[in-house]
C-alpha cells in the first residue's frame, strides 16, 4: 500500500478503544525514547529503558547521564503532545529552545584532551543557541560544516516563519512539511548538544497537529537515516545557507526515506490494532517470529506468573527443561524478557497484544 493508503486504513480504525491507546502509548513511549536516544549514543537497553519510564526503576550499570537523558526524552514527549493540542498556536523559536533546554535539562561542560596533554573546556548551554561552529566528520570521513553561530539566529527565524507559512498554505502534505523542516533544521544545527533528539520531536510535533499519528525513526535503520540525509546534502549543497533553504525537490533521497519511515510506522500499529486479543508478540517495532509455539507459552506463562519456576514451565508446556532454558537463553539475549536476581521473578519486555492494559 501507499503512504495515503495506510493512512486511510489507520483512521478509518478509529476511534480506538481505551484499550487500544493505552497499548499504543504503551509501546511508543518505550520505543520512540529508546530508539531516539541510542541513535545518539545513550547505552540503557530497551528493558532497562522500559523499567525506567514505566516503573521508574534503576537497573544496570549505565552512565547516569543515560539515565537522565532518557527520562528528560519523555519530558520533551510530553511537552510536545501538550503543546499540540492548541492548534491555534503556531510554532515559535522560543518553544524549539524551551524543548532544547527540558531535553539537555542544564548547562554542562565538555572538556577535550589535547596532544601534549593540555586539557581543554567549553559549555554547552541548555535551551540556547550556539556559541561556538559546530560540525561532523561523515561516514565517508570528510568535515561537514553547520550554520555558523553567528548566522543561527536568523536562520532560525526563517525557518519558523517558513514553517508557518508552508502549514497554512497546505500546499505539502504533513509529511513532506515534517520532512522538509528536519531536513532545514538539521542543516542550522542551531545547538550545540541534542539536536538530532530535537528534530525527532519536532517531526512528532508537526505530524501529530495534523491528525498523524507519531513516528519512531529506528536505532536498527540509522544507517539508511543517515545516508539518506546524506545524498540530500550532496544535491543541495555544502553551504549551510543553501540546506537551510532546500526544496522538496532538492531532498527527495530524505523525503522518499520518510515517507516510507512514516508508512512502516503506521502498517505496524495497524497490524498491532488488528491483532489485538490474539497471541501475538512484539518487540520494538516488529513482530516476534517464534522457532515454536513454546516460545509464545513461556512468554504467556512469565507474564501471568512472574515467579513461575522452570519446573512449572516445562511441565505446562510439556518440554524437558534443558529444552526450555534454550528457549529462554535465546530470549534473554534478543531482550524479549529479563530474570529479576533478587525478587526471583521474570520481566516480559516483550509487548503482548493478549492481555488487558
Amino acid at each position: 500500500m501507499t503512504l495515503e493508503e495506510t493512512y486511510s486504513v489507520w483512521m478509518a480504525k478509529h476511534p480506538l478503544t481505551g484499550e487500544l491507546e493505552r497499548l499504543l502509548n504503551k509501546k511508543f513511549t518505550i520505543e520512540y525514547n529508546f530508539n531516539s536516544n541510542h541513535i545518539e549514543g545513550n547505552t540503557l537497553t530497551y528493558g532497562q529503558t522500559e523499567l525506567l519510564l514505566l516503573f521508574g526503576r534503576v537497573t544496570g550499570g549505565s552512565e547516569v547521564k543515560d539515565y537522565a537523558d532518557m527520562k528528560a526524552s519523555q519530558v520533551g514527549v510530553e511537552m510536545v503532545k501538550e503543546a499540540v493540542q492548541d492548534k491555534s498556536m503556531p510554532m515559535t523559536q522560543n518553544f524549539i529552545r524551551q524543548l532544547h533546554k527540558v531535553i539537555l535539562r542544564e548547562d554542562y561542560t565538555v572538556y577535550r584532551n589535547l596532544p601534549g596533554g593540555l586539557t581543554t573546556s567549553y559549555t554547552i548551554h541548555a535551551g540556547q543557541y550556539k556559541t561556538r561552529p559546530n560540525s561532523v566528520i561523515t561516514r565517508y570521513g570528510d568535515r561537514f560544516e553547520y550554520a555558523s553561530p553567528e548566522e543561527t539566529p536568523a536562520l532560525m527565524s526563517d525557518l519558523v516563519d517558513w514553517y508557518n507559512r508552508a502549514e497554512q498554505a497546505g500546499e505539502l502534505s504533513p509529511v513532506e512539511l515534517a520532512a522538509l523542516f528536519h531536513y532545514r533544521y538539521i542543516r542550522i544545527h542551531p545547538f550545540e548538544d541534542g539536536n538530532g533528539r530535537i528534530a525527532r520531536l519536532l517531526v512528532n510535533y508537526i505530524l501529530a497537529r495534523h491528525g498523524w499519528p507519531m513516528i519512531v525513526i529506528r536505532n536498527r535503520n540509522k544507517s539508511q537515516y543517515l545516508e539518506a540525509l546524506h545524498k540530500s546534502d550532496m544535491a543541495v549543497g555544502i553551504e549551510p545557507i543553501k540546506g537551510a533553504r532546500a526544496t522538496k525537490s532538492q531532498i527527495a533521497h530524505f523525503l522518499q526515506y520518510f515517507k516510507n519511515t512514516v508508512r512502516n510506522e503506521i502498517q505496524c500499529d495497524i497490524d498491532i490494532i488488528d491483532s489485538f486479543g490474539k497471541d501475538t508478540w512484539w518487540y520494538d517495532g516488529e513482530r516476534i517470529k517464534f522457532r515454536s509455539e513454546s516460545g509464545s507459552k513461556v512468554l504467556s506463562l512469565m507474564q501471568a506468573n512472574p515467579y513461575i519456576t522452570y519446573a512449572e514451565m516445562a511441565a505446562n508446556i510439556g518440554i524437558n527443561i534443558s529444552a526450555l532454558e534454550k528457549i529462554i537463553g535465546r530470549m534473554k539475549e534478543k531482550g524479549y524478557l529479563e530474570r529479576q536476581a533478587a525478587e526471583k521473578s521474570w520481566y516480559v519486555f516483550a509487548l503482548s497484544t493478549n492481555q488487558i492494559v
